[in-house]
């Protein structure tokens, strides 16, 4: 019995290094947050494609030009717009000075643009529907605290796709913040 234990324990555990933040506000329903500049790697694709994880998981199982294994961190962060979605993996902190090159001309290393995000929580699979649903929540939150915001919204994925319990999913959003 501890043993089936231990493994689902080990199963649902994840001990991945995430992207830093610091929240700098806290709402009832919403933070915002501080997010430094990081290392990213990034695909993007037709909308409708399922291939932009397999590329960027190839990247960091090795398939770069110093044949390096990266370790998987979180979270991960995707962005739709009408033609095009985009992915991308936080590289770990080790390499935010000299990440591998990659050999496809499908990654792209790029730098994170630092600055202040409105994030807003909620559990289970994300979806589309899920999405636009808390995107609406966040921007009217937003909006009903008169914060600016600038862009549109990123989803931010932070568990493996057989975690079914607990799962955490984000949704951020670059706003004008000045702190108190």
């Amino acid at each position: 019995m501890s043993a089936i234990l231990v493994s689902l324990i080990t199963l649902f555990m994840q001990g991945y290094e995430s992207q830093p933040y610091e929240v700098v506000a806290s709402f009832e329903a919403f933070e915002i947050r501080y997010y430094p500049s990081v290392k990213l790697v990034q695909t993007e694709s037709n909308v409708g494609s399922n291939i932009n994880f397999n590329r960027l998981f190839r990247y960091i199982s090795g398939a770069n030009k110093n044949n390096q294994k990266i370790a998987m961190t979180t979270p991960v962060h995707m962005q739709n717009d009408n033609t095009k979605q985009r992915m991308a993996f936080v590289l770990p902190a080790s390499f935010n000075e000299k990440p591998p090159p990659p050999t496809s001309k499908d990654i792209q290393i790029v730098s994170s643009k630092a600055g202040y995000y409105a994030a807003i929580r909620y559990g289970g699979y994300s979806n589309v529907e899920k999405v636009n649903y808390y995107t609406q929540q966040l921007q009217q939150h937003l909006s009903n605290q008169q914060i600016e915001t600038i862009g549109g919204p990123v989803v931010l994925g932070y568990n493996a796709p057989y975690k079914f319990f607990n799962r955490k999913n984000e949704i951020i959003i670059e706003v004008t913040y000045k702190q108190p």
